[in-house]
């Protein structure tokens, strides 16, 4: 069987960043990937200016507490001053820009003001409360890289430097179609030897979550033609085609042969639990995954190896999915002879409680927790060992 790591490198081989990018309005960009690297044409803040609500002055025109000077004007944000007249002082506010000649402010806590009269209660330092220009970016720096995921912090930085539009990757279009005649849709009857398709929502949630185009072809009917022709309309418009079961030797499981018949595809074992059937293979030059059919190991796959390669075709740097360090509040007796992602939540004490059922077709497990415990294969867990944590915040957004 193939490990964890041996089955997302080659994934991850065969799949390629889009290369269409488009300019999308920087208000509207949550969550898109940058295509070029964001550099400055401005610094920010343009200007010195103020960091504080308080009096600009000259230092040299306060040598002692006590000190008085004339208020000579006023600047509030958004106002630019004329020069500082030596032995006058400036009434300035948070984020206006520093008048020429000034060269420290002191806060209007430290300065008692009467009529058009300021007594400075402290001597000021040359430089204090001044905020420089470019102390946060200078021109021609690059402010976010190709491959970032922008979020609020990212958007915000690039209205920071007066960009309207930014350039990103193209959403990218992953195909999805469920395959079984047992399949019924939710607001249906649930006939006996039925069941709803959950595989289809919980899907469709995890590729919105990632920005993705989604291109549902709905539930294909259990038949080699149907699945054929559905496999070849998933590849003639998306970058991804992505399944759930139906990947066996089976007479009613016709994804192998379709994609045979297509393309190619390896059908692989791997060493983790839930999760150890994968298929990977391509339709007419399109990827294509097939997620196991039970709703938690097609959950736990999709986080370990889909989310990559969506990540990777997005053209985004940060694939790797993030580990934790935390404390098991529970007891593990035996280890199983696979990897296991066992579904777990931290609780208010900081640290890891554990579903009771780690059953594979049991979803509530992934409801309930908020991540999962990467367990090496035999490793039992005693309260209070350190454990690697991968939570699902980090994951699904």
């Amino acid at each position: 069987m193939l490990s964890v790591e041996e089955a997302l490198e080659r994934l991850l081989a065969g799949c390629q960043p889009v290369a269409e990018s488009e300019h999308v309005a920087t208000l509207d960009a949550h969550g898109r990937v940058l295509a070029r690297d964001l550099v400055s044409p401005i610094d920010v803040p343009p200007l010195d200016n103020s960091q504080m609500d308080g009096y600009a002055v000259r230092c040299a025109d306060v040598p002692a507490a006590g000190t008085r000077l004339p208020i000579a004007q006023r600047i509030a944000a958004g106002q630019v001053g004329t020069a500082l007249v030596p032995g006058t002082a400036a009434r300035i506010f948070t984020g206006a820009p520093l008048p020429a000649g000034a060269d420290a402010i002191v806060m209007q806590e430290a300065v008692r003001s009467e009529g058009e009269q300021a007594e400075f209660t402290e001597v000021p330092q040359p430089g204090q409360w001044i905020r420089r220009s470019g102390i946060d970016v200078r021109r021609g720096s690059v402010v976010l890289p190709a491959g970032a995921r922008l979020d609020g912090a990212a958007q915000g930085m690039a209205a920071s430097i007066g960009i309207a539009e930014v350039p990103v990757v193209r959403r990218v279009r992953v195909a999805i179609f469920s395959t079984g005649d047992e399949l019924v849709m939710p607001g249906q009857p649930l006939p006996p030897g039925r069941i709803y398709n959950s595989n289809r929502f919980m899907l469709r949630g995890l590729l919105q979550a990632l920005g993705c185009e989604i291109d549902d072809l709905g539930v294909v009917p259990d038949s080699l033609p149907a699945t054929r022709a559905a496999f070849v309309a998933a590849a003639s418009r998306a970058d991804l085609v992505i399944t759930s079961g139906g990947v066996s030797v089976g007479e009613e499981d016709h994804v192998k042969p379709a994609v045979q018949a297509e393309g190619a595809l390896d059908l692989w074992q791997i060493a983790m639990k839930p999760g150890k059937p994968l298929a990977f293979g391509r339709v007419r030059d399109v990827p294509f995954i097939g997620l196991p059919g039970n709703p938690v190991s097609s959950f736990v796959t999709f986080l370990l190896f889909a989310r990559p390669v969506i990540r990777r075709r997005q053209g985004a740097g940060d694939i790797a999915a993030p580990r934790w360090s935390l404390r098991a509040d529970f007891d593990l007796p035996r280890g199983d002879k696979r990897r296991e992602f066992l579904r777990a939540r931290r609780n208010e004490r900081g640290g890891l409680e554990l579903f009771p059922n780690q059953n594979s077709a049991v979803l509530t497990s992934c409801v309930w927790a908020d991540g999962v415990i990467d367990n090496p294969a035999g490793r039992a867990i005693a309260r209070g060992d350190i454990v690697e944590f991968l939570p699902f915040a980090e994951l699904l957004g």
